[in-house]
């Protein structure tokens, strides 16, 4: 089996886009709880500038190689991967067992828009 290259690129570039988004959407509700929500969507338009940076060449990219549906369960995919960390680094919250069963699920998913 050979490394596509292509998918690579468009993986790497969609983690990148989802720390951005991530952080984007969800980062506020720690760090500027106290802060008006105008200023808080300020804030979040000005990171989710860099994910729009990021994710629009990933999926441009991605689309040589994958199909629509394959390149959307593939961003779902990668949008678990990096939030659960960040709920439970960043954001403090405890690991559930719940995360591991909705990868799993994400796993039936992505075994299903992939088969031939």
């Amino acid at each position: 089996m050979t490394l596509n290259w292509t998918i690579l690129k468009a993986v790497g570039l969609l983690v990148a886009s989802n720390v951005f988004m991530t952080f984007a959407w969800y980062a506020h509700l720690k760090d500027m709880k106290a802060k008006p929500w105008f200023i808080a969507a300020m804030f979040s338009w000005g990171i989710a500038f860099f994910e729009y940076v990021l994710q629009v060449p990933a999926n441009r990219i991605g689309s040589n190689a994958l199909s629509l549906p394959q390149l959307k369960i593939l961003q779902e995919v990668i949008t678990l991967t990096v939030f659960v960390p960040f709920l439970i680094f960043y954001m403090k919250q405890q690991f559930k067992w719940d995360f591991v069963w909705a990868g799993l699920c994400m796993c039936g998913a992505v075994y299903f828009i992939f088969r031939k």
